[in-house]
């Protein structure tokens, strides 16, 4: 039998075990890079000696290898939120406008996809409401991955697209918006009460685009939290019981950055000139027509290939939007 005291001991040596794991995660890399400098150091002294063009060729690799990894260690010092380094779940709404607008949300869900892929994360989709004539009404993802929220927490906020409709039939140029929400994963260290009477589950027979996809029974799950107000859905099982636990896993994440806002609020208010992004705020502009142009609001960041930032390639706006945090 276990003695008084036992389980505490062990959660005593797993917290001590995660620290020495997370001090470790800092230490090999800055020890990589002093070796690496130490390495060309003893480069130069060697050019100093003699011009040999493939020295000079590997220490323009080494340096260039040096630079990479110091912003990349740089980079993650700006991650240094209590929930930087959470998984993330991504909530992406259309703005009013009908199909182009559920069109561009659409679009934004393939672009997060991509960048998830090239980072290495994973990409589970918790649920998906398409549109009747193309793209969605919602949809919410799941990130996996070290910090994945601590770097999509500068996406939160609103997105603009303007472009050529292809669902105009006179090519009218059209402005539209799609709101992307960022909530950090919620794991077993984070606890939350939901009291049963403040819970409604409502099921329903989930919709589909027809076919042998579409349920023939209310496998559906939408839960309201009644106290905050929000609610959740889910349709993308067959069984009720999985749609469930995927509504609960997205209902937690919401309570916590519901918790968190309501904890910073009075802070938020004293600091309302300085906050860069929230709901409601236009972030990033995505013009395909006349011209092609990203530009990043709050840092004022430009870059003029629309098509690889719609594979995915928003890092650039990550760290510019970390840094100027950082700097804030």
């Amino acid at each position: 039998m276990a003695q008084p005291g036992f389980w505490d001991k062990q959660e005593a040596a797993k917290a001590v075990i995660e620290e020495s794991n997370s001090i470790k995660s800092w230490l090999e890399p800055w020890q990589a890079l002093d070796g690496r400098v130490s390495e060309l150091r003893a480069l130069v002294e060697l050019l100093e000696e003699e011009d040999d063009e493939e020295l000079a060729e590997e220490f323009a690799s080494g340096v260039d290898e040096l630079t990479k990894g110091v912003e990349a260690l740089e980079l993650r010092t700006m991650l240094q939120g209590d929930d930087d380094h959470r998984g993330a779940i991504i909530t992406i709404h259309p703005g009013a406008g009908g199909t182009e607008s559920q069109d561009w949300a659409q679009m934004l869900v393939r672009m997060y996809t991509r960048w998830a892929e090239r980072g290495g994360f994973t990409v589970n989709v918790l649920d998906l409401q398409p549109a009747e004539e193309a793209g969605i009404k919602s949809a919410t993802l799941e990130i996996n991955g070290e910090s994945a929220y601590g770097f999509l927490k500068a996406e939160g906020g609103v997105h603009r697209l303007v472009r050529i409709s292809p669902f105009d039939a006179q090519a009218r140029r059209h402005t539209s918006f799609a709101s992307v929400f960022i909530y950090p994963q919620v794991d077993d260290s984070i606890e939350i009460e939901i009291n049963d009477d403040d819970l409604r589950v409502d099921t329903y027979r989930a919709s589909g685009a027809g076919g042998q996809h579409v349920n023939k029974t209310d496998s559906a799950v939408r839960l309201t939290h009644a106290p905050t107000g929000i609610v959740v859905q889910c349709q993308q099982e067959r069984s009720q019981h999985k749609n469930r636990a995927t509504a609960m896993k997205m209902l937690l994440a919401r309570l916590y950055q519901h918790a968190l806002e309501e904890k910073e609020k009075e802070r938020a208010v004293l600091e309302a000139s300085k906050r860069d992004i929230g709901f409601g705020n236009q972030i990033r502009s995505y013009v395909f027509q006349p011209y092609t142009m990203v530009n990043d609001h709050r840092t004022e960041l430009k870059i003029t290939d629309v098509q690889s930032v719609m594979d995915g390639a928003i890092d650039p706006f990550i760290e510019a939007y970390l840094k100027k945090l950082g700097a804030a």
